[in-house]
């Protein structure tokens, strides 16, 4: 991580006067929590293989080594820079409600940093919600508002699926929303996620007509990589800052897959599905070196050994919860993804 300290410290070398001035750092992550589900059943849920007597035979035990293992995580994410202080926001997927949530807030290490959640119970119909953790001592919640995922073809009006929770509030003073997405999986066609990712384009839209000066940041489990038609063309997430254009939003994991690095593995090779996405507002654009308010300076996909698999077949791989329908008492298929924004203090 040390590029990350090389990077901070050019951005304080520009002027003459910039070793005065002080530079705040903050970490914004997402994580598939891959199927973080309580022990109980949710009624209209289609959550039986999350039970005691389900295909997971999924108990106390298991749902406490699970609790332990993503607090681990969350707790070390963005650390690698901000020491003993980690991300003042995570957004997840694949969380059952606001119950698993409380429960993996009061971890110990999360706990400890008095992190707290947002979430709103959505439609989906094995139960799967996305949420929003947050370090109150950085960021204020002004608005919580969960918009539906809207199907456009007949056929599909009954399928109700995962919405857009959006979450706007105060992070080092500025003003910004964060869209938290879990995009439909590749069991369904690419048009599903371009849908979706429409919709989340069309709302950014919105939230910024109202506001001008909104700091906007689209993250998920995208169920695509960033050159995709989901990403590229339907939310127009750009692979450089300078290919931005009003309207567009960018997206630094198009060149982190295009360097071999990635999210998750499938069959030997990488995709890079867990996205954190930048409105232009957030950016430096045209050699631009202005921390007056917040902006991105360097991203990472975060990874430690404990969470990766270090022999067998799968060696290199994230440690699942369950690998061939058997517990190993793993993390996530998954790795986080984290953005750090930096604001002259």
């Amino acid at each position: 991580m040390k590029n990350l300290f090389i990077t901070l410290l050019l951005v304080l070398a520009t002027t003459a006067v910039a070793q005065e001035k002080k530079i705040g750092v903050y970490g914004v992550g997402f994580y598939n929590l891959e199927n973080l589900f309580d022990t109980c059943h949710d009624e209209g849920k289609n959550d039986y293989e999350y039970l005691a007597e389900g295909t997971n035979k999924w108990n106390a035990m298991k749902y406490e080594s699970k609790l332990a293992n993503m607090s681990r995580v969350l707790a070390d994410m963005g650390t690698d820079l901000l020491k003993n202080i980690g991300c003042a926001i995570i957004g997840v997927s694949e969380v059952e409600n606001a119950r698993a949530l409380t429960d993996l807030v009061a971890q110990p290490p999360l706990a400890a940093r008095n992190y707290k959640f947002c979430h709103v119970e959505g439609p989906d119909r094995r139960g799967v919600d996305c949420g929003l953790l947050y370090n109150p001592r950085f960021f204020e919640p002004t608005d919580v508002t969960l918009y539906p995922y809207v199907q456009k073809l007949e056929k599909d009006s009954a399928y109700f699926t995962r919405g857009f929770l959006t979450v706007k509030g105060i992070l080092a003073g500025d003003e910004i929303a964060i869209i938290v997405c879990h995009l439909p999986s590749r069991a369904s066609t690419s048009f599903y996620r371009e849908q979706g990712a429409e919709q989340v384009r069309h709302l950014k839209d919105s939230l910024i007509a109202a506001q001008p000066n909104l700091k906007v940041i689209v993250m998920g489990d995208m169920n695509d990589d960033p050159m995709d038609p989901s990403m590229a063309k339907s939310l127009q997430a750009r692979k450089t800052i300078a290919d931005v254009k009003p309207g567009d939003m960018f997206n630094p994991w198009w060149k982190t897959l295009d360097d071999g690095k990635g999210s998750i593995k499938y069959n030997g090779g990488y995709n890079l599905f867990d996205q954190i996405i930048l409105s232009p507002q957030l950016l430096n654009q045209d050699g631009k070196k202005d921390y007056s308010s917040l902006k991105y300076v360097k991203h990472q996909i975060f990874s430690r050994e404990y969470m990766i698999l270090q022999e067998g077949k799968f060696k290199g791989y994230p440690k699942r919860t369950f690998s061939g329908g058997v517990w190993t008492n793993g993390y996530s298929d998954h790795l986080p993804t984290i953005v750090y924004l930096a604001k002259q203090l």
